[in-house]
C-alpha cells in the first residue's frame, strides 16, 4: 500500500495517520482517545468541562491504556465579567418553556459551563506531558504558551480566516488546523465574530497553507477517505475529524442527538450562538427556530448554558430534542458507522485507495 506523501505532522505528532479525532468534550470519552490513538492516529481529550481532578483522572486512564501521542484540548477564551442585566434578559427569553415544563423561571441556576487554560491546568500539562496540546478560541497568555512549550508539546490552536492562521504562527502555534465553515461545534474564531464572512473549507485550506511556513490541518465537512484526499490535494498535511467519531459507539451524547444525527443531510445544520452564547453548528431544533438561529441578546459565552439546563433535561426526558445542543457538521450523512479505531484505518485506507484511483465514492 502505498504511504501518505506528507509526512510533516506525522513526524512532528509522532503518530502512524494523519487523522485526527476531534476533541468533542461533552461527547469525546477517554475509550474514544485511545481507541484513534492505538489505531496510529492522534486521539484528542476534550478539557473545558473537566476539573483539574476530572482532567488527571482521564490522562492517567489514557496512560494506563496506551503509550501512544495523544492530544489534550484547551479552551482560550477570557471568562466574562459577571452581567445581572444580561442574564435576567436571557432568563426572559426561556420563561416560557419554563412555564411549559413546570418550573420555575425565576429558580436560581447553576452551571459549570467551560474553564479557559489557565495556570492549574497548565500544572496539569507539566505533570502528564502530553504530546500534543491544542487550544480553541486563539491562544492562552504569552507565559501560558511558553511553559506548555518547554514540556516539550506541540502546540495547535484554530483558524477560520487567514488573519488568525497568521497570527497562531507568529504567536507560537508548531501547526495550525484551518476549520473551515461547515465543521460542526463551536467556531474556533477568536479575531473576528462576523458569521457572514466566514470561509469554507475548499477555500480556506490552500490559502492558508500558501500563507504559513507551519503545516496545516483541515477540518470541515471531512467524514470520509474522500474527504481526506482533498484534504491532500489542497495542501493540509492531515485532517481533524469530528462528526463522524460521534457515530462510534465510544461516543458519549444523549439518545436524541445520535437520533438527529442519524437523520441529518446537508442542510440539516446551522451555525448558533442560543446555547452557549458562542456561534457554534449543530442540527436546527426548535429553540434555533424560535430565537435564533443568531441572537444578540445571548449572554456572553459560556453563560448561556446555565439557564437552559432545567429545560433541556426536561425535554431530553420525554425524548424531546427542543432544547438540547445538537452540534454536527454538514456532512453527518457521509460517516461510516463503526468503532473509533476502526473507522480512524478506514478513513485512512480510504482516502489512499481514491489517491490511488482506485476508489471513487
Amino acid at each position: 500500500m502505498a504511504r501518505w506523501p506528507d509526512r510533516r505532522i506525522l513526524d512532528l505528532f509522532g503518530i502512524k495517520l494523519p487523522i485526527i479525532q476531534a476533541p468533542m468534550a461533552g461527547a469525546t470519552t477517554v475509550d474514544m482517545v485511545v481507541a484513534a490513538a492505538r489505531a496510529g492516529g492522534l486521539g484528542s481529550l476534550p478539557s473545558a468541562q473537566l476539573s483539574v481532578d476530572q482532567l488527571k483522572g482521564a490522562l492517567t486512564g489514557i496512560r494506563a491504556s496506551t503509550k501512544a501521542p495523544v492530544n489534550v484540548n484547551f479552551f482560550a477564551h477570557v471568562t466574562p465579567s459577571a452581567d445581572p442585566v444580561a442574564q435576567m434578559r436571557w432568563r426572559a427569553s426561556l420563561a416560557p418553556y419554563y412555564v411549559e415544563f413546570d418550573l420555575d423561571p425565576a429558580a436560581p441556576v447553576a452551571g459549570a459551563g467551560r474553564a479557559p487554560f489557565d495556570a492549574a491546568f497548565c500544572k496539569v500539562v507539566e505533570e502528564f506531558r502530553p504530546e500534543v496540546v491544542s487550544f480553541h478560541f486563539g491562544l492562552p497568555e504569552k507565559t501560558l504558551v511558553e511553559r506548555v512549550k518547554a514540556t516539550g508539546a506541540k502546540i495547535v490552536s484554530s483558524a477560520t480566516t487567514v488573519a488568525e492562521a497568521v497570527w497562531l504562527e507568529a504567536n507560537g502555534a508548531d501547526a495550525v488546523i484551518a476549520m473551515g465553515f461547515e465543521a460542526g461545534g463551536h467556531r474556533g474564531n477568536f479575531l473576528t465574530h462576523d458569521m457572514s464572512r466566514q470561509v469554507g473549507t475548499m477555500a480556506l485550506v490552500p490559502q492558508v497553507v500558501d500563507a504559513l511556513n507551519i503545516p496545516v490541518i483541515a477540518a470541515g465537512g471531512v467524514a470520509d477517505g474522500r474527504g481526506v484526499a482533498a484534504a491532500l490535494m489542497l495542501g493540509a498535511s492531515a485532517v481533524q475529524v469530528g462528526t463522524a467519531y460521534l457515530f462510534c459507539p465510544e461516543a458519549k451524547i444523549p439518545a436524541v442527538h445520535a437520533e438527529a444525527l442519524a437523520s441529518a443531510g446537508d442542510d440539516s445544520t446551522a451555525i448558533t450562538n442560543v446555547f452557549t452564547g458562542r456561534p457554534a453548528r449543530g442540527i436546527v431544533n426548535r429553540i434555533m427556530r424560535d430565537l435564533g438561529p443568531m441572537l444578540d441578546s445571548a449572554p456572553a459565552f459560556p453563560t448561556a448554558g446555565a439557564a437552559l439546563a432545567p429545560v433541556r433535561a426536561k425535554a431530553e426526558a420525554v425524548s424531546r430534542n427542543d432544547f438540547t445542543s445538537l452540534w454536527s457538521g454538514q456532512a453527518a450523512r457521509l460517516a461510516p458507522r463503526m468503532g473509533a479505531s476502526d473507522l480512524t484505518r478506514t478513513l485512512y485506507e480510504d482516502a489512499l485507495a481514491v489517491i490511488e484511483g482506485r476508489k471513487t465514492a
